[in-house]
């Protein structure tokens, strides 16, 4: 906890964003931290609450009243020290993790939960800023070797736990840097790619390697790795993108494109790489539909209104969510309520209840979205239908699970239905996969897409497992 009468002292106070007209002109982030004294204050206001809910509401389990009570009594050394025990990299989460430990937190049941992903981010900044993150190496190497399938926040944490622990892990990549959806799925604006980099260094010197533009299962046989080495974890996300439209009418006019083809090309832009695909999109000048209404589908927004869209439209099919929960029948689990993200407030008109039916244009190129509006029970509702203006649309509609045309099908795994997703069948404590005894599953491609910090608790857990398996025993934290 913080200061005992804290709570009541200070007022919930969350960082800010730049100007909209300010900010649309770059990619760079643009929220605007708190000083360390507001820091210091928003900690005081962690409260004695007997339970601390917020352990369970965050998936690595990080303890948060501790690192509060450090921060608050000036100990961000050992806040930084605590912070990093069970999250590998609190500077992402401190930034793209939509923070279930503030719903979960006691306070929330008045709507002012501690400030518990701004104070993340804090401890992680300073931490990187005094110097005090280095290179923890290994009191002896085991001699076994590790490779790891995939660079996302599963991959990257399950190698940074096996390399401390002196297993020699090869990690493959597919694209040309580490950090697959953090790199080239999350925009630039939300979280800057140096991030990234810095701890790829440090990962490197604490003897980690990464193999780049290395495609396993189409430029590496998958066999080779499982024959090469103690154990091979996948961690190759969820990739295969939910398309429902298929047979609608108009599916095959160009200007209809998944939201990971379209937002990777940008990042790529940033970072001035050369783009995958032969053909550029671009919602510069052009009105935008997005097709769904997540963070995948909000990062659309923002990054088509950075691109100088003439209009931003995003449909969900769902209903309106409440604008306020009840706290009797939700807390302190994530609530269903209604949220505005910062791409949504740059200007995006938000349509709830609505369809897609089928799409038209002239010359092979969509001009208009056609749509009915829906009831609660997602039955259309009578003369309804109607049309928006569409010379893009980006479909946001999440994954179904991994690709399995590459590493699946070279090792014969078997892929089995997490409720509308699909994940790779491995164990849920030892996250073996059934039918291959070496090779392991973390991460989107095991459980069905989620968010970074459940990648990364999926990724701490895989190497606790894949130490035991090899060593007999682990000491990695669970």
């Amino acid at each position: 906890m913080g200061k005992i009468t804290g709570f009541l002292e200070f007022d919930r106070r969350d960082r800010t964003y730049r100007p909209v007209a300010e900010r649309l002109k770059h990619w760079r982030e643009f929220v605007e931290p708190l000083s360390k004294e507001e820091v210091k204050k928003q900690a005081a206001r962690c409260m004695d609450c007997g339970i601390p809910y917020c352990h369970n509401g965050c998936p690595v389990n990080n303890q948060i009243p501790d690192w509060n009570d450090l921060v608050y009594r000036n100990q961000w050394k050992t806040a930084a020290l605590n912070l990093h025990s069970t999250n590998n990299f609190p500077e992402v989460t401190g930034r793209v993790c939509p923070a279930p430990c503030e719903a979960a937190c006691t306070l929330n049941i008045d709507d002012k939960p501690v400030t518990i992903k701004t104070i993340e981010c804090a401890i992680a900044d300073r931490a990187f800023q005094e110097g005090w993150v280095a290179p923890e190496l290994p009191e002896r190497r085991t001699g076994k070797r590790v490779a790891i399938v995939g660079s996302g926040p599963a991959g990257l944490a399950a190698a940074q736990q096996l390399a401390r622990v002196g297993h020699e892990v090869h990690v493959y990549e597919k694209s040309g840097k580490p950090g697959g959806l953090l790199v080239y799925g999350i925009p630039d604006f939300k979280m800057e790619k140096h991030i990234i980099e810095r701890r790829v260094k440090q990962m490197e010197a604490e003897g980690v390697v990464f193999h780049c533009n290395a495609h396993v299962g189409k430029d590496i046989p998958a066999l080779a790795l499982e024959a090469s080495h103690d154990a091979l974890l996948l961690a190759g996300g969820s990739e295969q993108p939910f398309d429902f439209f298929a047979s609608a009418p108009g599916r095959d006019l160009d200007g209809l494109v998944f939201a990971m083809t379209f937002l990777p090309q940008q990042n790529r832009r940033v970072a001035g790489e050369p783009p995958i695909a032969g053909v550029e999109i671009s919602a510069e000048d052009r009105h935008v539909i997005v097709i769904g209404g997540g963070d995948t589908g909000s990062d659309c927004i923002g990054t088509s209104f950075r691109q100088g869209a003439k209009s931003v439209t995003q449909l969900e099919i769902m209903p309106t969510p409440p604008d306020k929960e009840n706290k009797a029948l939700s807390w302190p689990h994530w609530p269903l309520k209604l949220r505005i993200s910062s791409s949504q407030a740059e200007g995006a008109k938000v349509e709830y209840s609505i369809a897609t039916t089928g799409f038209a244009g002239r010359n092979g190129k969509v001009e208009k979205l056609l749509y009915t509006r829906v009831d609660k029970a997602l039955r259309p509702v009578p003369e309804s239908e109607g049309e928006l203006p569409a010379e893009l649309v980006l479909f946001a509609m999440g994954f179904s699970g991994p690709v399995e045309s590459d590493v699946v099908k070279e090792l014969g795994l078997a892929v089995v239905a997490r409720g509308r997703f699909k994940g790779l069948d491995a164990n849920d404590r030892d996250y073996r996969v059934k039918t291959r005894s070496k090779v392991f599953a973390a991460g989107d491609v095991r459980r069905g897409q989620s968010l970074v910090v459940w990648a990364i608790r999926e990724g701490r857990q895989a190497a606790h497992a894949i130490d035991r398996f090899l060593m007999g025993r682990s000491d990695l934290p669970r």
